[in-house]
């Protein structure tokens, strides 16, 4: 006789009782038994395709995740849910669909676990967007869940020294200047990725799966394992079980997300130098999660947070340097020790912060010899890596990482383009002047629609030898791996008539990042009579998803949701 479900378990609806026989005909169909009908069904979330090797290898992950699950005696339900790849579609028309796939997984993922009436979830994620994507599914739904990432690729190597897809990009531009030949790019491209994962430095997946430790969404420790390891399906494993477990404790992403763990996520976000688009995500989530968080908490929070890790962009280390002296737990007990995370936070193995970096032994000490991570008391940068500009330029605030010079103050004329492309043309044929200031409108989540990253363009300018002496801003984002004084997410876009639609060709503009200040040379009156003759510009596409999620897009100042629960104009 199999062990009864409990009845308040939302599997139960299709399980339980005479008038559910054909409902279990169906699940006998795909071999599913008695003990499963008593047992809490836990979906598995996989976005494996062979689109980006972020995801190629996912399908092995989840079916670690799945007999984790059965293991804790659960029921596990693998569906998928799509991918798209940043880097593939990185300076293309396609990259506008990047944004937009966050929301489609998110809505997919809900959709499917709304609708088959599952207990829980195991949420796997690969490239960029499925992290965000699918822990806002988690949110929505509250069913118990465990966040699983599938890991960062291996660097490669050119030329004796270890390399990401972000020296790849770079030389493109250093091409286009002469510096490189075009023999030798060819041969970085032949050995930059060399298998499955996750891009590799404290980009934008391995920024968000850091974070995902610090929400207390995954288990400590489970960020860093490569993907192609056997720790990291040791991890998924994990990962089942304890979504089984999750269901018999009733532990929900509800009980685990606070103000406090939003804070704890940016503090070790701006402690690793992670990606800009953090910020963005991060918003998305406190959105979903009904937790207040406002874009100038990152200012306020990076202020009393110094940056100890030196990882690429901006560092010469990668995520698997970071693992192998104990990962995001060694970077989290010295923030602790410091007073900078709350360790009282509460994590999805029932745990807090402090009571699990306990369990695994953690006290943040490494080697003497390791040089890529630093004390708190003694680090690469007194404050951490994000800071928030505002001023008449982005009333709403921009977002800067702070990857090299941290008293970055560039004032400079302004040169305008209504698209990426154009600006890339405009790089590319090597018309850029030390001084410039690039502006790109006219990409943000409305205008463009879907806040198109811009790895391309910032990786031709520092690979021309303009890091530190060309600035560029844009109502769009930039990838994680860009490095530079790079001013992104200025809020209000120009499509909803921000300040940004308003600049001109020569314009002054300033970036002042010791004073947060975004501005231009222009009075009150000079932008009002220009605000006269603007006329918002038509949407980019008239059907379609692109449209559709183009209208519903909030301003990136709250993260550029589309749940409209969730959104703040």
């Amino acid at each position: 006789m199999s062990k009864q479900k409990d009845k308040d378990l939302p599997s139960a609806d299709v399980t339980e009782g005479v008038e559910r026989a054909p409902h279990r005909a169906m699940f006998r169909a795909m071999g599913y038994d008695d003990a499963d009908f008593s047992s809490p069904m836990v979906g598995v979330a996989n976005p494996a395709a062979d689109i980006t090797p972020c995801n190629v290898h996912l399908d092995d992950v989840a079916d670690s995740a799945v007999e984790g699950v059965e293991g804790g005696d659960g029921m596990p339900i693998e569906f998928g849910t799509i991918t798209i790849s940043d880097a593939i579609s990185m300076g293309t028309e396609g990259m506008r669909a990047s944004l937009i796939s966050r929301e489609v997984i998110a809505d997919s993922v809900e959709l499917v676990a709304f609708g088959e009436r599952m207990d829980a979830l195991v949420t796997v994620a690969g490239c960029d967007k499925n992290l965000p994507g699918m822990m806002m599914a988690a949110i929505r739904t509250d069913l118990p869940s465990v966040f699983l990432y599938g890991g960062s690729i291996m660097p490669g190597e050119h030329d004796g020294r270890e390399i990401t897809v972000q020296n790849v990009f770079e030389g493109v531009g250093a091409v286009a200047s002469g510096d490189m030949s075009e023999d030798e790019l060819e041969e970085m491209e032949r050995h930059a990725c060399p298998g499955a994962g996750a891009c590799g430095g404290m980009f934008t997946a391995n920024t968000m799966a850091s974070i995902s430790e610090a929400l207390g969404l995954a288990p400590l420790g489970s960020a860093s394992p490569p993907a192609e390891s056997d720790e990291r399906y040791d991890v998924a494993e994990r990962a089942g079980e304890l979504a089984a477990e999750c269901v018999r404790e009733d532990r929900r992403p509800s009980d685990i997300l606070t103000r406090e763990s939003f804070e704890n996520a940016i503090a070790i976000q701006v402690a690793l130098g992670g990606s800009t688009n953090a910020v963005l995500h991060l918003l998305a989530l406190a959105a979903e999660a009904g937790v207040d968080l406002d874009i100038e908490d990152f200012n306020e929070i990076s202020d009393r947070t110094p940056k100890v890790a030196n990882l690429q962009p901006g560092g010469s280390r990668v995520m698997n340097d970071l693992h192998e002296v104990g990962g995001v737990p060694v970077v989290l007990a010295r923030l602790l020790d410091a007073g900078l995370i709350h360790g009282d936070a509460k994590t999805v193995t029932g745990r807090t912060i402090e009571e699990e970096l306990d369990h695994l032994g953690v006290d943040g000490s490494v080697d003497e010899d390791v040089d890529f991570l630093k004390p708190v008391d003694d680090p690469f940068h007194e404050t951490g890596a994000i800071t928030v500009l505002t001023g008449n330029l982005a009333p709403d605030g921009a977002v800067l990482k702070v990857t090299g010079k941290d008293e970055t103050q560039h004032t400079g004329p302004a040169r305008v383009f209504e698209s990426e492309e154009d600006a890339m043309a405009y790089v590319q044929e090597g018309h850029i002047e030390s001084g410039d200031v690039i502006v790109i409108r006219n990409e943000g989540p409305r205008g463009g629609p879907g806040m198109r990253e811009m790895l391309g363009v910032t990786a031709a300018v520092v690979g021309q030898g303009h890091e530190d002496d060309v600035a560029l801003l844009t109502d769009g984002r930039f990838s994680g791996a860009t490095r530079g004084p790079m001013v992104g997410h200025v809020a209000p876009e120009a499509a909803s008539g921000g300040p940004i639609a308003l600049v001109e060709d020569g314009d002054e503009v300033t970036v002042d990042v010791p004073n947060r200040e975004l501005s231009v040379a222009v009075d009150d009156d000079e932008m009002a009579s220009r605000r006269e003759d603007w006329a918002e510009p038509e949407p980019r596409y008239d059907s379609g998803v692109l449209r559709k999620y183009g209208v519903q897009f909030g301003s990136a100042a709250h993260g550029a949701v589309t749940n409209p629960a969730a959104k703040r104009e």
